[in-house]
């Protein structure tokens, strides 16, 4: 965690600078550069190769969406973190469908970037807690059979699990299952869905009605 290094891109100066403050007063980890617009973020990133991205939505030169497919593509490896003012189902959806693996309000509080942040470094994806269960909701649709029918039941179950929020230690306990079962049948999940994460695959799942907005524990059944 303490080699974490993170670069901050932003328009405004003193968002940024207020964000590097925090983050160096509060986490161990690395802040190596900061981007104002949307070309300098790449360049940035050629340059400085950070793990985690710190990117806004609205960027001047290119925005956040477009600075995130180019990386999902040239810079697979880097962890995004998008921060917005922006409420808009929409936005988040793309967001998601550009890759990044965590989503924030501009006005979320700093424990809540923290934790962000922290989820983010350590492979989970996270999202703001006040748009979760929304763009859950706007996402449905009908029931597409041809999916349901791509996952064995064991899949169902853990997919059950995912879209509840549960971390792969939790899923292999409550279905007695290895934590390297778990990650394993995980990779089999994205690949079947067409997804790349676990976020994408619980939005689908709640999509394609597998499962609910709200989806309940699952217990040890076979």
């Amino acid at each position: 965690m303490s080699q974490v290094r993170l670069l901050l891109a932003d328009d405004h100066r003193m968002f940024r600078q207020g964000l590097r403050e925090l983050i160096e007063r509060k986490t161990p980890f690395e802040v190596i550069g900061e981007a104002r617009t949307g070309l300098e973020v790449l360049e940035q990133v050629d340059r400085l190769r950070p793990d985690i991205l710190l990117l806004d939505i609205q960027m001047p030169d290119l925005d956040g969406i477009a600075v995130a497919r180019q990386l999902a593509t040239s810079h697979p490896h880097i962890k995004i973190v998008m921060l917005t003012m922006y409420r808009e189902d929409q936005h988040l959806l793309d967001a998601i469908k550009a890759g990044v693996k965590g989503y924030l309000l501009k006005d979320a509080d700093a424990e809540e970037l923290l934790t962000v942040i922290g989820q983010v470094a350590q492979g989970e994806s996270a999202l703001d807690p006040a748009l979760t269960a929304r763009i859950f909701e706007a996402v449905r649709r009908p029931v597409e059979r041809d999916l349901v029918g791509a996952l064995s039941e064991r899949e169902l179950d853990i997919l059950r699990l995912v879209a509840a929020g549960h971390d792969n230690r939790t899923i292999a306990s409550q279905l007695h299952l290895s934590e390297k079962t778990v990650g394993n049948r995980l990779s089999d999940i994205f690949q079947k869905l067409h997804v790349t994460n676990r976020t994408q695959a619980a939005l689908v799942a709640v999509q394609r009605g597998l499962v609910s907005p709200k989806a309940p524990d699952i217990g040890a059944s076979t």
